[in-house]
């Protein structure tokens, strides 16, 4: 049986870290070819994946969370790429409050200088508490969750965009918009 989670991670890496390395071209949207991407993942794997297990990785079925975005015969990854060119979404309202999980560690930083996108293009925060928390148990086993005024930010001039329902982007966010829990 295939590993889909191999084949998620693999399309993952190329998408949004390496497609130079794989002579893969990714237009300003970060899209590309997905007949040439799918050639590349057959050529490179020892997995044999079927079109239902295609599938199955594209629509976010293993846990959930959609990763890839197709349309008119292209693909890209929604999210989390390290690329140069800013990969870009349509701007979005968001909701009054996001949510942000983080370190502990972090939480001195942010407090000073708000969260930013860091190594990425943009500062990932949900609607859904359950998934920041998830987020940031990445990372830690003590997350420290941060509570986003989105609206406040956004009619201060905060950009946000949304890949997918309750996931939510945005260069950066300042302090003065993040509650912090109470120690």
């Amino acid at each position: 049986m295939p590993n889909l989670t191999r084949l998620s991670k693999f399309v993952s890496v190329i998408l949004r870290h390496r497609a130079n390395d794989f002579d893969i071209h990714l237009d300003a949207q970060g899209f590309t070819d997905f007949a040439e991407l799918k050639r590349i993942v057959v050529e490179k794997s020892t997995d044999v994946y079927s079109e239902e297990d295609w599938q199955k990785v594209l629509n976010g079925e293993l846990d959930g969370k959609k990763r890839f975005e197709i349309k008119d015969g292209r693909i890209r990854a929604l999210y989390g790429h390290s690329k140069v060119d800013p990969v870009s979404y349509p701007k979005v309202e968001p909701p009054e409050i996001l949510y942000h999980g983080t370190t502990p560690q972090a939480e001195k930083s942010i407090r000073r200088e708000g969260l930013r996108s860091m190594k990425r293009q943009y500062v990932h925060l949900s609607s859904d508490l359950e998934r920041a928390n998830s987020v940031g148990s990445r990372r830690t086993e003590h997350v420290t969750l941060l509570i986003v005024r989105a609206r406040e930010a956004a009619l201060a001039g905060v950009e946000f965009y949304a890949p997918e329902p309750e996931h939510f982007l945005a260069k950066s966010i300042p302090p003065n918009f993040i509650d912090f829990p109470q120690n």
